[in-house]
């Protein structure tokens, strides 16, 4: 049977919670551990790829993993003419709870290394390209997640969005936040994985961009009709993740 929703809305809290506490914690540790930037982003993104991969296999049978309001909205999309797609109220429900639930995540991390509870980031990251970067990051990750449902292979979810995450990082110029939800939790901490207030907003834009060019490269690759049910294991953020830092 279908979990609740009030079930589903809980296992999204917690689980964007975790991840974000995953990304910013690692964050912290590795600024603390090395003064070498690529291993600081290697630690992390390690990090990341193994919190993701435990998070959705944990939590896809319950809400579907999503973590991230991009593909949340983009399983709705393609699924609302189907029975079993996932319900406007479910989307009403899980984004709210993956915000609160990304900024819980970054308060915890920061009380974890007695970092302020609640710091606004200074890490401006508005330049263009990095706005490329992430609209290639979001894209990338919502075919995934739907190209896996509608190829019925959503049991390997774990391990491929966690991959894909983990790859994100260092082929895109933003590190592949992908996740409006943990954009805006990572704005409340001033260290390695912070994003600057000012470029919240241009960064869950082109997040909202590559997931629409997500729908439509599913729908080209594999056409109009969808068997992703609501429950289709599809993280991010990362993240994904998704997400990572610099």
């Amino acid at each position: 049977m279908t979990p609740s929703l009030g079930r589903r809305a809980l296992a999204e809290l917690i689980g964007t919670a975790a991840l974000v506490a995953v990304v910013v914690g690692s964050g912290i540790q590795a600024t603390e551990l090395t003064d070498d930037v690529a291993l600081q982003l290697l630690a992390n993104s390690l990090a990341t790829v193994f919190g993701l991969g435990m998070l959705i296999a944990l939590l896809g049978p319950v809400s579907g993993a999503h973590f991230n309001p991009a593909v949340t909205l983009a399983v709705w999309w393609t699924g609302r003419r189907d029975r079993d797609g996932l319900e406007l109220r479910a989307v009403a429900a899980y984004v709210p709870a993956q915000i609160a639930g990304g900024i819980g995540g970054t308060m915890l991390a920061n009380a974890m290394f007695s970092e302020p509870l609640v710091r606004l980031s200074t890490h401006d990251r508005s330049a263009g390209h990095l706005l490329l970067g992430e609209i290639v990051a979001t894209t990338g990750l919502v075919l995934l997640v739907l190209g896996l449902g509608r190829t019925a292979q959503q049991r390997l979810g774990p391990v491929l969005v966690a991959s894909y995450i983990g790859a994100a990082y260092w082929f895109t110029s933003s590190t592949s936040f992908a996740n409006p939800a943990v954009t805006i939790a990572r704005a409340f901490s001033d260290t390695f994985a912070g994003i600057a207030p000012g470029s919240v907003s241009p960064f869950i834009a082109a997040q909202l961009i590559g997931a629409g060019a997500g729908v439509a490269l599913a729908v080209a690759l594999f056409g109009r009709s969808t068997t992703t049910p609501a429950t289709a294991p599809a993280a991010t953020g990362e993240p994904e993740l998704a997400t990572a830092r610099r």
